[in-house]
């Protein structure tokens, strides 16, 4: 019995299960979807939220371009630039048999500074969100204040009386160790087993405690939560539940607008956007998705990308348990090369949050991950992990499916004009050897399909 039901039970209510469970790539659209003014309300947050994120990362940003001079030449403001994939969109629809339709662009949150993925935006904010909250508490600055003054020796000290502690797969504990070290917090990452070693060493070079787990990220998630329990002075930053790490996430959707104008790329009924975004637990997506609805409303859909081994988003969704369910019970062994997105149970907040927001869910190969890596090297000269790739086959996922199409009303001229956009969570610190290896492996594919 899996929740109640036999298997056979679920195959005839939910077909697209006995799929999944097979580890075929599968495609599901959302027939729930809303208009972005009656959905958003589910979410629980508002502008004004997200505004105060980004007024937070502005107050920090003079400390930030201190503390990480990498960052000084853009004032301490930690965001990627955007790149349109014109070769690489144009052998993804050859080889599907797609017509050529609309523009390719690639968000490069794998060349964030500090940590290099989509976490830094997220996972940097709650970290900050902290510090400021206990540095204003304690009289150290005032709103007003040049927040600089948190790079000296006595902040430090502050800091140092109190614990951060969060469960990673690998790339979120990079983003908030090393922020929470570099102002003097005791950090301490749990790691799944599937993290990269080399994440692992970065961590314990920046003075970050690093505690490694033979099991997945739902163990490495509640190991953090028990050592803050357990612990006054420990701060436990919950990637399932996490209000903060989402809204850090949503700021990047008012930065991708600005760039995006700069660009001559509009975004309005006429000249739908169509945004791919890899999904693991579900808050970096589903924070990023939030914000671009506030700012598109319904000129953008998003659509999540999962491995076929850890597909714990579709699930949750496709069967309305979210985060009472997890791949395994239905055994999907959650193993997968793209160890950001190798997670068994979906944040049950943003499932909840976001169902009726989120237009479609897909899985994709590790397979197919490599092979795309390499040819997206190979054509664009971009540096991104596996996990990074999976926003690739979006868009052959969207121009395939005409009865999506026909119930979103995008039509074939709105096609011609629209735009779509890979979200590049990771890659640019994946160290060169390991890279070498991943093209290897992606080369030997294209060769061979």
């Amino acid at each position: 019995m899996i929740q109640g039901k036999t298997l056979d039970a679920w195959y005839k209510s939910h077909p697209v299960i006995r799929e999944l469970i097979s580890l075929k790539e599968v495609t599901w659209f959302n027939p729930t979807i809303a208009p972005a003014s009656e959905a958003l309300v589910d979410v629980g947050l508002s502008q004004d939220d997200v505004k105060d994120a980004s007024e937070r990362l502005r107050r920090f940003a003079p400390y930030i371009a201190k503390v990480f001079p990498e960052t000084a030449e853009a004032g301490g403001i930690i965001e990627s630039g955007i790149q349109p994939l014109k070769d690489f969109q144009q052998r993804l629809l050859r080889e599907s048999g797609v017509l050529g339709v609309g523009t390719l662009w690639l968000k490069k949150d794998s060349d964030l500074p500090i940590s290099g993925s989509i976490k830094a935006r997220g996972g940097i904010h709650e970290v900050l969100k902290h510090a400021e909250d206990l540095a204003l508490q304690a009289g150290l600055i005032k709103l007003n204040d040049n927040y600089e003054v948190l790079a000296s020796d006595t902040a430090l000290e502050f800091f140092s009386r109190y614990k951060i502690a969060v469960g990673s797969t690998g790339n979120l504990g990079l983003s908030i160790g090393i922020m929470s070290a570099k102002l003097g917090f005791q950090a301490t990452v749990h790691m799944s087993s599937d993290a990269r070693q080399w994440k692992k060493d970065k961590l314990r070079a920046s003075g970050v405690t690093v505690v490694e787990y033979e099991s997945d990220y739902s163990v490495a998630v509640e190991n953090g939560r028990l050592q803050a329990e357990n612990d006054p002075a420990c701060y436990f930053i919950d990637d399932e539940n996490s209000p903060h790490l989402f809204l850090g996430y949503a700021v990047a959707a008012e930065r991708l607008a600005r760039q995006f104008g700069l660009s001559g790329v509009r975004v309005d009924t006429d000249h739908p956007l169509f945004v791919y975004l890899p999904c693991g637990v579900g808050g970096g997506p589903g924070g990023v998705a939030f914000g671009l609805k506030l700012v598109f409303g319904d000129a953008v859909h998003c659509i999540f990308a999962e491995p076929t081994h850890s597909p714990c988003m579709l699930l949750g969704v496709y069967t309305g348990l979210h985060d009472k369910v997890s791949v395994q019970e239905f055994g999907i062994d959650n193993i997968t090369a793209a160890d950001g997105l190798a997670v068994g149970r979906p944040s049950g907040f943003v499932g909840k949050a976001m169902q009726r927001l989120i237009d479609g869910y897909y899985t994709v190969t590790d397979e197919e991950l490599y092979r795309l890596m390499f040819l997206a090297h190979e054509l664009e000269n971009v540096k991104l992990e596996p996990s990074a790739l999976a926003g690739a086959p979006g868009i052959v996922r969207v121009l395939n499916d005409e009865q999506y199409l026909r119930r979103i009303g995008v039509s074939s001229t709105q096609l011609v004009n629209s735009t779509h956009l890979i979200w590049g969570t990771g890659g640019s610190m994946v160290p060169t050897e390991e890279f070498a290896s991943y093209l290897d492996k992606g080369r030997a594919l294209q060769k061979s399909s």
